[in-house]
């Protein structure tokens, strides 16, 4: 907790009560940076108080699909970040209205307030992409762009941490399942990041770490096979399971069945649990850094961050899904 926290400093982080906000939030409340927590349900933005000292955190409502709330909240602010984000549509919860839509309606409200975005996008955001995830991140990108040029742009790859939805959901289905799926062979490359460092990066963005108007592409120290992931999930885990390929055509027969099952049980099934066809066309991709951003230096190691690796901070929250969790070994009676 910073105790010393300057009071001159206000920034709004949009999406801030999600997995990736409580990093952001910690990396810039230990910077001094009074934080607003602008989310649809500030009454689940509580757990992030105890990142910054007394009154440095404040959680208010805002919705980017809807304008009128988001001008208030930037009404004394000096900065904003977006992170808002969804993985699967729900209702009026699609990729559009949110990566695109959301993203123009803050670019526009900070134009107006005069203040600095940092804009939170994907590694895999692509107009021709065949994944709507893929496109609508990139349209958003296209959004701010065309309203604030000087935007400072993320884009991380898949992101890991101890609450992520990756390497959890992985970890969780070879505890359940007799064999996990390798979509399309598993031969997807993957450059996880650490969440800790994509906070990092945001703060040292908006600490004019970063280019004005320039895109950034994070990822992690080691790039692996999705295969190649998969087996070290298993052996940290301890767990003996069958590496099933998957071909991309039944991949999203498969998950046409999860999203319906999805449906049907109005949300009681566990997100760890549903995969979706769009999810499957991101697959098709290598989600890395490119060698011009790498050349650029547009990268983690450009803002002056060392990223950490997965190999080395993944292991610590997977011992909980071993079979005698962090016992190895098991005393006869």
């Amino acid at each position: 907790m910073n105790s010393a926290w300057r009071s001159d400093r206000l920034v709004a982080v949009f999406g801030g009560s999600g997995f990736l906000g409580r990093y952001v939030v910690r990396a810039l409340a230990k910077r001094g940076w009074r934080v607003l927590v602008a989310t649809r349900r500030p009454d689940l933005a509580g757990h992030l108080q105890p990142l910054g000292g007394v009154g440095q955190i404040h959680a208010v409502q805002a919705n980017l699909r809807y304008p009128e709330s988001i001008a208030p909240v930037l009404r004394r602010a000096d900065a904003a970040v977006n992170l808002v984000g969804i993985l699967r549509q729900s209702g009026r919860q699609t990729f559009d209205a949110v990566h695109r839509q959301g993203a123009e309606n803050l670019a526009l409200a900070a134009r107006a307030a005069g203040v600095n975005l940092v804009h939170v996008s994907a590694l895999g955001a692509d107009p021709a992409s065949a994944s709507l995830y893929a496109k609508s991140k990139a349209a958003g990108e296209e959004a701010v762009r065309a309203v604030l040029p000087d935007a400072i742009i993320l884009r991380p790859s898949v992101i890991f941490g101890p609450e992520d939805l990756f390497f959890n959901r992985f970890a969780t289905m070879a505890r359940l399942l007799p064999a996990l799926p390798l979509i399309g062979g598993g031969h997807t490359k993957l450059q996880p990041v650490y969440a800790g460092d994509v906070g990092e990066s945001v703060a040292r963005a908006l600490d004019a770490g970063a280019q004005a108007g320039a895109s950034y592409e994070l990822g992690g120290p080691e790039i692996c096979s999705l295969r190649e992931i998969m087996a070290f999930i298993l052996k940290v885990t301890g767990r003996n399971r069958l590496l099933l390929p998957v071909p991309f055509g039944l991949a999203k027969f498969l998950a046409f069945g999860t999203e319906m099952a999805a449906k049907v049980s109005l949300g009681s099934i566990p997100e760890t649990f549903v995969l979706t066809r769009d999810q499957v066309e991101l697959l098709r991709q290598d989600n890395i850094v490119s060698s011009e951003a790498a050349a650029e230096k547009r990268t983690l190691e450009g803002l002056g961050i060392s990223p950490e690796s997965f190999e080395a901070l993944v292991p610590a929250y997977l011992v909980r899904y071993r079979k005698f969790g962090r016992f190895t070994e098991t005393r006869s009676a």
